[in-house]
């Protein structure tokens, strides 16, 4: 999130696309910004047209964001959404000089609506706190929890766009991508800011991931990032991995052109951008994992695992490596990504939180994907065919 002086209430900020440098550009200067607001994504999500766009003030670009149009059925008429975005500068205490600019601009593209995911914490929990949680039959959700931090910057964005007539949303149904809220996050970083040392990441996992990692090391687990000779044959193994833990875990895979596209799409843009993971036991693939990163965050993006050979930790090897090589880049933080915020010990989703959780990180609720409508009646006939669709 870009954390640039609030704008002067007197400056006017105007809004015009960009090209591809400097979208990138801009966003090279930011400590952290999301992939999903990067140039090279506009090409990963090809079913959707896309834009990049900039904010001036005086001249100078500010804000940047990566725009993806979704054509309704029949209509020559577009959703605009900004997943995980725009990378502006959200501690403003005038929002509106930012987002009605926006706002006319996607109407001038034909948008009947605008959907957007603020890059704002709005409250955190530590693993601690979400592991009791947990085992307490009282406690079913996160929110039933009494956070350990509830973000100013997060409630003052969120308190300003009800203002603005902005609507909080769920994500639902498949026309837009809806990312998640909640996530989790190993801090990379101390209370000063310093980075930690990996005995002191190690030092703050639970018992249960500690030994796994031991144990991955002691049973000969190597993991190898894939180098581009053998990049085309180390994706295929990967997705035949992952498409047999998504039979197994009762979830859709996505294709494997899918995964080429966003491997090239993003390598080209920066060289360590996206990294893949291959954790491999007497030659047998038992664990595979893609990374990404964009200045100081990274994220663990997919992952695959065996049926056979659990035994050797794999998965915990994969991650360690992956952990390891965050911190020697300099990152702040390693995103684990999606977490639901069900803390009922029955859900069967609890067992994705219970995995995390063992990192020994801290639970992050985000503002959420908020819409604004642009012309109701069309806006009103987009949300009842998502209805029609969940």
């Amino acid at each position: 999130m870009s954390r640039r002086p609030a704008a002067d209430p007197q400056t006017v900020l105007t809004v015009r696309p960009v090209d591809a440098a400097q979208h990138l550009a801009f966003l090279r200067a930011q400590r952290s910004a999301s992939f999903l607001q990067t140039p090279a994504w506009g090409q990963v999500k090809a079913d959707w047209r896309s834009e990049s766009l900039g904010w001036f003030r005086d001249g100078e670009l500010v804000g940047a964001a990566l725009v993806l149009y979704r054509q309704l059925p029949k209509v020559k008429r577009y959703l605009a959404y900004l997943p995980e975005g725009p990378v502006i500068d959200w501690t403003s205490e005038d929002l509106r000089a930012w987002l009605v600019p926006l706002a006319e601009h996607l109407r001038g593209q034909g948008a009947f609506g605008v959907r957007m995911g603020p890059p704002v914490v709005t409250r955190r929990w530590t693993a601690a706190q979400v592991k009791d949680g947990i085992a307490d039959t009282g406690v079913r959700r996160l929110g039933d929890l009494a956070p350990v931090e509830r973000d100013q910057v997060g409630a003052r964005v969120v308190s300003q766009l009800h203002e603005l007539g902005w609507r909080p949303q769920l994500a639902e149904g498949g026309f837009a991508a809806g990312q998640p809220q909640y996530v989790f996050w190993v801090p990379l970083r101390d209370a000063e800011g310093g980075p930690l040392t990996e005995d002191a990441v190690l030092a703050g996992m639970n018992q249960l991931w500690r030994r796994n990692i031991r144990k991955a090391d002691k049973a000969g687990v190597v993991v190898q990032a894939a180098g581009p000779d053998t990049l085309d044959a180390d994706l295929a193994a990967f997705h035949d991995l992952y498409v047999h833990t998504a039979e197994r875990d009762h979830f859709t895979p996505r294709p494997l052109a899918y995964f080429r596209t966003m491997v090239r799409a993003l390598g080209a843009e920066e060289p360590d951008r996206i990294r893949l993971y291959l954790a491999r036991h007497d030659g047998d693939l038992v664990a595979a994992t893609i990374a990404i990163r964009v200045g100081a965050h990274a994220w663990y993006s997919y992952g695959a695992s065996s049926t056979e050979k659990r035994e050797v930790r794999g998965s915990n090897a994969v991650q360690w490596a992956m952990i390891r090589d965050a911190l020697a880049a300099g990152a702040d933080v390693y995103d684990l990504r999606g977490i639901t915020d069900t803390l009922d010990a029955d859900d069967p989703h609890v067992g994705l939180i219970q995995f995390k959780v063992g990192t020994g990180g801290e639970a992050v609720e985000y503002a959420g994907e908020w819409d604004l409508p642009l012309n109701r009646p069309l806006y009103a006939a987009f949300s009842a065919y998502l209805r029609r669709r969940g």
